[in-house]
């Protein structure tokens, strides 16, 4: 049985693009599907920030082929994982649940690893080096969920 997860952000130019990323290139296609959808609108149709691209191409991955989209509440139909990488995003994203049910698959990406954080924080206006430490961040809690989704699969 597959699994569809989808990771969020704000704009999904920057942190979601690379949660996307990531996730696919530690899971099996057949059995995990990933995409990424942000809570505004503001780059729908857009390739993810030049720098996500770079960071993410640097560890061998490649998300140059994504486009930004726009959350919406079909999506609470269509994926039985919903990551949000902050509060602020999955508020937003739990004000559109219409049940229970639909707002136990809306999760903190960071509620999958044993950090402190529990917000991946966004790198827009920051510099290159703030997208290598979100990187990391979503790195290992993609870590922690590939690792779930693949024993569930073996299961």
């Amino acid at each position: 049985m597959q699994t569809k997860v989808l990771m969020v952000c704000l704009g999904n130019i920057c942190r979601s693009p690379l949660a996307e990323g990531i996730l696919k290139s530690k899971t099996d296609p057949q059995n995990v599907i990933v995409d990424s959808a942000g809570t505004a609108g503001y780059h729908i149709g857009n390739n993810p920030d030049l720098r996500s691209i770079a960071v993410a191409k640097k560890y061998g991955i490649d998300i140059s082929d994504q486009r930004c989209r726009k959350f919406s509440y079909s999506d609470f139909k269509q994926f039985d994982l919903i990551y949000a990488m902050d509060l602020s995003n999955y508020h937003d994203i739990v004000a559109l649940t219409n049940d229970k049910a639909e707002i136990k698959k809306v999760k903190l990406l960071l509620e999958e690893t044993n950090t402190s954080l529990n917000e991946v924080p966004d790198p827009y206006y920051g510099g290159s080096d703030g997208f290598e430490q979100i990187y990391d961040l979503i790195d290992n809690a993609c870590d922690m969920i590939a690792k779930k989704l693949n024993s569930q699969q073996h299961s």
